[in-house]
C-alpha cells in the first residue's frame, strides 16, 4: 500500500483528500504543520507527498528543497493558490515533480498521484533489469550515456544525477534525436496528461536539465529551444553546426 503525505494546513482540504487518497487504498499522513512535516518527511517512508506552499513555522518550498537533497527520488506535487505562479515556478526549480493550482479538481489530482506513483515504480523496479538491457534503451551520443535500464546519465564518464521526471524527460527526448515536441506533445508522453497553463512544468524542467548537464560537461546544450514550437535533442557536432 502506497503511503502519501499531506502536507496542508486547510483541514478542509486535507481532508478531502484524505478521503479521496483512501478511496483509492492509498495509505495517508496528514501534517497541518510544517516543520513537523519536514522531520518526518526526512526520517520516514512515503511513496509521495502532496505538499502545500502556505505553512506554519516551514513554508512548502523550503521543505520540496530538503527533501531534493536527501530523497531524490521521492514524488513532489506541489499544491499552489491561482495567483501564485512564482511559487510554481520556484518549486519546480527547487525539484518539485508537478503542481496544481487551488481550486483544483480531484479527480485531476488522483490522477496525477497514480501518474507520478506508476513512474516511480518503473524507476523503482529497473535496476533488476538484466544487466544489458536492449540496444534501443542504452543511447550514448557523444560523451552522453543515458541507460533506461540502470537509469543511469553520465557526460564525460560523471554521473548526472536526475529526479526520475528529468530522466524521463531527457531519455524521451534522446530517442527521439532531432525531433521538435511541442510543450503539450511533451506533456502527453512524459507527465501523462496535457493541460492549458502547465507549460512552466516543461519550461522548468528543461532548465534545470540543462544546468544539470552543464555542470557536468563542458558541451553545447544537448537541447535546443525552437522558438514558437518546443524543443528537439540535439548532438554538440549538430549544435555548432546548425
Amino acid at each position: 500500500m502506497n503511503h502519501i503525505a499531506i502536507v496542508e494546513d486547510d483541514a478542509a482540504i486535507a481532508e478531502m483528500l484524505a478521503f479521496h487518497m483512501q478511496a483509492q487504498h492509498y495509505q495517508t499522513t496528514h501534517f497541518a504543520d510544517g516543520e513537523q512535516a519536514r522531520r518526518s518527511l526526512l526520517s520516514e517512508h512515503y511513496d509521495l507527498v502532496l505538499l502545500d506552499i502556505m505553512l506554519p513555522n516551514c513554508n512548502g518550498l523550503d521543505i520540496c528543497k530538503e527533501i531534493r537533497q536527501h530523497k531524490p527520488g521521492l514524488p513532489i506535487l506541489m499544491l499552489t493558490s491561482l495567483d501564485g505562479e512564482a511559487d510554481r515556478v520556484i518549486g519546480l526549480e527547487l525539484g518539485a515533480d508537478d503542481y496544481l493550482t487551488k481550486p483544483f479538481s480531484i479527480r485531476e489530482c488522483v490522477a496525477r498521484v497514480k501518474a507520478l506513483l506508476r513512474r516511480t515504480q518503473v524507476s523503482q523496479r529497473a535496476p533488476e533489469v538484466a544487466a544489458e538491457p536492449p540496444v534501443l534503451e542504452r543511447l550514448h551520443i557523444a560523451e552522453l550515456l543515458i541507460d533506461a535500464g540502470s537509469r543511469v546519465v553520465q557526460l564525460q564518464q560523471q554521473p548526472v544525477e536526475l529526479t526520475a521526471r528529468e530522466f524521463d524527460l531527457l531519455f524521451y527526448l534522446a530517442q527521439h534525436h532531432g525531433r521538435v515536441f511541442s510543450r503539450t506533445q511533451l506533456l502527453d508522453a512524459v507527465w501523462g496528461y496535457s493541460h492549458d497553463g502547465y507549460e512552466h512544468t516543461i519550461n522548468t524542467h528543461i532548465n534545470r536539465l540543462r544546468n544539470k548537464l552543464k555542470r557536468a560537461g563542458d558541451q553545447p546544450d544537448f537541447i535546443q529551444t525552437v522558438w514558437g514550437v518546443g524543443y528537439k535533442f540535439l548532438s554538440p557536432d549538430e549544435v555548432e553546426n546548425a
